[in-house]
């Protein structure tokens, strides 16, 4: 993995899962990282245990469905640390399954606001402060199901198709500036948020396949179509998907891919 000495980096939703994998990642890279989350313990915990580990991070409290939140979170990133040169937007949320004929038009508003809304607000604020760093990259979350679908969780695959859809754009509209915008796509990880938004009857079902399940929903397994060619092999843990090249926003110019999803 490159280097990132020097760099600042915010990870959003960094306090658990996928999030704190990357934020641990990142700074031991070198990296200095802002660890948002909704949840400022969480936030804190991560930060300490990088700190522990030798790294810089700071931890801030954000709901990402809140625009007010992302500007302070940049911000607080530029104060602490002296500039913005990464950003992750990791923070996502789902909700209870349900067909879209009984769907809780709340829960589609909740989701559809930190899922979606929060990947743009975070974009708003981002780009801005690291074009001013002279660029840099950033990294969207998006999910196997940004490119399938799954019955009874409409509010999260729109999303996630939205989102991916706002990164080409964003990609598109930066990139000759020398800010690189992706966004990558794992499948079922073993995390807090798959864990509490899944049902157990479809866990039980996943499970009861073994080894011969589809990768993209193996629990804790990242697509092999998401690493680049020549590193192509399935991650299991989370410290693996942290490390993982896609999920990583590499400021190396010569890296395999400047500008896609």
């Amino acid at each position: 993995m490159s280097g990132f000495e020097g760099k600042v980096a915010i990870v959003t939703g960094g306090g658990s899962g996928i999030g704190e994998a990357v934020a641990k990642e990142l700074a031991a890279a070198g990296a200095s990282v802002v660890v948002t989350d909704i949840k400022l313990d969480a936030a804190q915990r991560v930060v300490s245990e990088i700190a522990a580990a030798g790294g810089t991070a700071s931890a801030f409290e954000a709901n990402s469905a809140v625009a007010g939140d992302n500007e302070r979170m940049v911000q607080h990133a530029v104060d602490t640390h002296g500039a913005l040169h990464l950003a992750v937007n990791n923070a996502g949320i789902g909700a209870a399954p349900q067909p879209i004929g009984e769907y809780d038009v709340e829960a589609w508003d909740r989701v559809r606001a930190v899922d979606l809304d929060g990947v743009f607000y975070g974009l708003r604020y981002e780009i801005p402060a690291i074009l001013a760093a002279g660029g840099g990259a950033i990294v969207n979350m998006s999910s196997v199901l940004g490119s399938v679908g799954i019955a009874q969780n409409a509010a999260y695959v729109a999303s996630k198709h939205a989102l991916v859809g706002l990164t080409k754009v964003a990609a598109l509209e930066y990139t000759a500036q020398g800010v690189r915008t992706n966004a990558v796509g794992p499948g079922f990880i073993d995390t807090p948020l798959v864990r509490s938004s899944l049902s157990a009857a479809s866990r039980h079902r996943r499970r009861g396949r073994g080894a011969r399940a589809v990768p993209a929903e193996r629990p804790g397994v990242l697509h092999q179509r998401q690493l680049p060619p020549g590193r192509r092999r399935v991650q299991r843990t989370l410290s693996r998907v942290g490390r993982a090249w896609s999920v990583l926003p590499t400021t190396d110019a010569r890296s395999h891919f400047p500008s896609q999803v």
